[in-house]
This record gives structure tokens, C-alpha cells and sequence, in this order.
């Protein structure tokens, strides 16, 4: 008969060296569905690269989309690492959205600087408002934030529609159902060909390191994920912590909106995340939580993305199917995870009964 064991603790190069072989037979796997697309994976492949690193103005995009992909899976590890399943970035980055574009709205003429501030800290607050709901419910009621999170997605997604097709449409749109752009004071400035966005997720990606790994917030919060009656045992208020977690994860997420609204959009839309909340989940995952990990997870996933995108035009390929290679490598590189734990053994029935 055949059962599942714990392995014995692995060497971190036998790890790595499993991953790499995930990666790798993910990479075949991919190639084998492309084919049976009927399309060549070589010249695929070949395409999704051109098209993400092909040309300056390809790059521009790609890190475009890997910035708020950076800083929604900083969010994300944050509530994961205490096994909050908080699925809610979607939400949260719409929320954190609208909270800066309430400001940019209110305050169009103060000085650029003072004004990306106020934006900076409204989608903050917003963000994290947002999930400090599920969080209390949580922690007061018991709910399951999965489900919470995940319908608070829809109710914030459905407010920016409202917003754009009623109360903020604007007047000069000539009946489009757009809401006004920003004053040029609430944009954020270009550094290197690209909007200082991606200085700010380093900056968040540096400081979400030194928190989760060198400060009492960061062990507190991973006592709490491996055990709460721990934290309580050793004097931890999980309420607080709990809280304060789950606020700077929504945080960090209304962050990533305020930047996109500000630099990418210019503006508030209700198509504004592209579904890159619910990407946030796998590349801040596959990263094992870790920050810097992250960095380099969030900018290969945004080379599939505009690589997907890119296919569309050149090859008439449907966008969609770096949708499937990033499901076909999430499949492969999770399950080197089980087996980096776990081992299958054989035993006779004499071994079972004993």
C-alpha cells in the first residue's frame, strides 16, 4: 500500500534544486499545451519576451505592470504570514484608489508634492480601512475572511462603476462614461522613462523586509501564523496584532492603487486593476512570502502579462493563454512544495496493521 510521510528536513540546495526541476518541467508543460494549440512554443516563447523586453517602450509596460503587482503581493504576504487568507486586494486597491482620487479631486491646486502625499497616505487609509473589516469580523465573530474579503472585492468594484457611470461621470466626455483626469499636480513624475512608482515598491519591498524579518511586529506576526493560542500563551494581544497586520496588508494594497490611478490611468476607472489583485495571490505564494523574493516573482509574471498581451496582436493568440502558463506553473512549482514535505512510501498490510 501505498501512504504519504513527512520528510525528513531537506537540505536548502536539495530545495532549490527541487524548484528548479518544477520550473522546468513547468516550462515543458507549457510547451506541450502551446503545441497542442497548434502553435510553435519556440517561436511562443521567443514572442512573449520580444514583447515584454523587446523594445524600450515594451520594458516601460512591463515594469508599469510590475509595480502595483510588487507592491499588491507585499500586501498580500503580510496577512499570509500570519495565515490570514485575505483575498481581498482587488478591493482594496480600488478603495485605495478612490481614496486618492478624492483627495486629488478636493485639493487640485496644491503643490505637486504635498498633493501626491495626501494621495499617498488617502490610499493608505482607504486600502487599509478596507480590510480592517474582515479583520474585526475575524477576530470578534470568528468569520471566515476568505469569503469576506472575497465579497468585499465586488462591493468595491461596483462603487468606482457607480462613481464613473453616475454621480463623477464626467461632463465633457461627450456622453462616455469616464470620470475626469487629474490635474497634472496629482500625476506622479517620471524617473528613468518610467513614473516614480518603482522607486517606491524597492522602498516598500526594503522596509517590508526589515519589518517581517528584524523587527517584534514581524516575529509576532509569524508566531501568530503558526499558532495563536501560542501568542497568547506568551503574552501576545493577537487582537492588536492581528489588526495592525491586516491593516498595513490592506495598506499596502490601496497603495498599489493610488499609484496606478495616478501614473498609469491618470484618473479612476472601474477597470483599473486588470485582475492583478487576484495575480498578487500566486506571485506573492510562489515567492514564499518573502519580499525580495517578491521583487523578482511580480516582474517575471508581469513579463507573461504584457508577453500575453503582446501575443494577441502578433500571432492572434488569445491574451489568455499566459492566464494558462501562469496556472500551469503555479500547478508545478506548488507541487515540488509537497514533495519538498512530503514523501510517498510503500508498506505491506502487516506494516498498516501494526
Amino acid at each position: 500500500m501505498i501512504r504519504i510521510a513527512a520528510r525528513p528536513e531537506v537540505s536548502g540546495f536539495r530545495e532549490n534544486l527541487l524548484r528548479a526541476a518544477a520550473a522546468l518541467i513547468a516550462l515543458l508543460a507549457s510547451a506541450l499545451i502551446v503545441a497542442l494549440m497548434g502553435y510553435n512554443p519556440l517561436e511562443v516563447f521567443a514572442r512573449i519576451i520580444s514583447g515584454s523586453l523587446g523594445t524600450a517602450y515594451r520594458v516601460r509596460e512591463t515594469v508599469n505592470k510590475a509595480i502595483p503587482l510588487t507592491v499588491l503581493s507585499l500586501g498580500t504576504a503580510v496577512a499570509f504570514r500570519m495565515k490570514f487568507w485575505n483575498i481581498g486586494q482587488e478591493g482594496q486597491f480600488y478603495l485605495g484608489a478612490y481614496g486618492a482620487s478624492l483627495v486629488a479631486f478636493a485639493f487640485p491646486g496644491l503643490p505637486a508634492p504635498l498633493l501626491l502625499t495626501l494621495m499617498f497616505f488617502a490610499g493608505f487609509f482607504f486600502g487599509g480601512f478596507w480590510a480592517f473589516v474582515p479583520a474585526l469580523l475575524k477576530t470578534r465573530f470568528s468569520t471566515s475572511e476568505t469569503l469576506v474579503t472575497l465579497m468585499l472585492n465586488y462591493i468595491a468594484a461596483k462603487w468606482i462603476s457607480y462613481l464613473q457611470y453616475g454621480p463623477w461621470k464626467d461632463p465633457k466626455g461627450l456622453g462616455f462614461p469616464k470620470i475626469a483626469a487629474f490635474s497634472p499636480n496629482a500625476v506622479l513624475p517620471a524617473f528613468l522613462g518610467v513614473h516614480i512608482g518603482w522607486i517606491i515598491a524597492l522602498c516598500l519591498a526594503a522596509l517590508m523586509y526589515v519589518l517581517l524579518k528584524r523587527t517584534k511586529l514581524g516575529y509576532e506576526i509569524d508566531v501568530i501564523g503558526e499558532s495563536a493560542a501560542t501568542a497568547r500563551y506568551a503574552g501576545m494581544s493577537v487582537f492588536r496584532i492581528t489588526l495592525t497586520a491586516i491593516v498595513l496588508s490592506g495598506g499596502l494594497c490601496g497603495i498599489a492603487g493610488m499609484m496606478q490611478a495616478s501614473a498609469v490611468e491618470r484618473s479612476l476607472s472601474d477597470q483599473l486593476s486588470g485582475g492583478l489583485g487576484f495575480t498578487s495571490v500566486i506571485t506573492s505564494w510562489l515567492a514564499r512570502l518573502d519580499p525580495p523574493s517578491i521583487l523578482v516573482v511580480a516582474f517575471l509574471f508581469s513579463i507573461l502579462i504584457q508577453g500575453g498581451n503582446f501575443l494577441q496582436s502578433s500571432l492572434q493568440i488569445p491574451a489568455s493563454i499566459s492566464l494558462v502558463l501562469q496556472g500551469i506553473i503555479i500547478f508545478f512549482v506548488l507541487g515540488s512544495e509537497f514533495f519538498i514535505r512530503y514523501r510517498f512510501v510503500w508498506s505491506s498490510e502487516k506494516e498498516e496493521k501494526e
